[in-house]
């Protein structure tokens, strides 16, 4: 009741005018406005880079938290947890001040570069918060089936002459795949549709689906343009699912 209801309540949405007649008009609006075009290929493009960020970092941390040493890996899981002690609103306005102009991050940047670089309210900002925030779910998702792999097989591997990285390479990667496949496509769906980051750290041309959704609800009070917008998001998001 509380999830089927409003997904086809914004289904329905989209195929209907602000009259209530039905129409494909939202989604011809939709194709003949290269700006929608351009917002969806901005949200796909930092989805995925956020994802693959979280691939190549957050593999090696929950490896290491996995396999070290139980007060080792709490360690590091400890640190891992940190961030959800804080709000995402708070965690966003630290960064603004660790990127913006006169900021530590902004002053190394500048004197490695030689000039100055700007780092806030553009897309490498977006993607610096997007991933800051993702990380966590992805070693979280991954972590708890690394756990649950026997790690007597690589030793068997080892006594059988394996090196260490064909051991890892041919038993210990394919038996995670699970929780990386699981752990990239839960950083996918949630980098999709969020809101603050984008809206805190990025400028106006890089805005995702979801400002522009907000901004369709909020100012426009087209309900129905946002909903078709939310399908669309939607869709992309369940094609990849499958």
């Amino acid at each position: 009741v509380f999830f089927g209801y409003p997904m086809v309540d914004i289904l329905s949405r989209s195929f209907h005018s602000a009259d209530g007649a039905l129409t494909l008009q939202n989604y011809a609006t939709l194709l003949d406005r290269p700006a929608y075009w351009r917002v969806t290929m901005i949200t796909m493009q930092l989805s995925f880079a956020v994802t693959l960020i979280c691939i190549v970092v957050g593999y090696p941390v929950a490896y290491v938290a996995a396999n070290a040493r139980p007060a080792v890996g709490a360690v590091i899981m400890v640190f891992v947890l940190l961030p959800f002690l804080t709000s995402v609103l708070v965690r966003n306005y630290g960064w603004i001040v660790l990127l913006r102009p006169g900021g530590i991050l902004s002053d190394v940047a500048s004197a490695i570069a030689g000039r100055e670089v700007q780092l806030l309210y553009n897309r490498f900002g977006v993607l610096v918060g997007l991933v800051y925030t993702m990380l966590p779910y992805f070693v979280l998702t991954l972590y708890s089936v690394l756990k649950a792999i026997d790690t007597r097989l690589v030793f068997v591997a080892y006594s059988l002459g394996s090196s260490r990285w064909s051991a890892f390479r041919r038993i210990y990667l394919p038996l995670s795949m699970p929780g990386v496949v699981g752990g990239a496509l839960l950083v996918f769906i949630l980098s999709a549709g969020f809101f603050i980051t984008p809206r805190l750290l990025g400028g106006d041309r890089d805005q995702m689906l979801s400002s522009i959704i907000a901004y369709q609800v909020e100012i426009l009070i087209d309900w129905n343009m946002a909903s078709t917008l939310a399908v669309v998001l939607l869709a992309i998001t369940l094609v990849l699912f499958l």
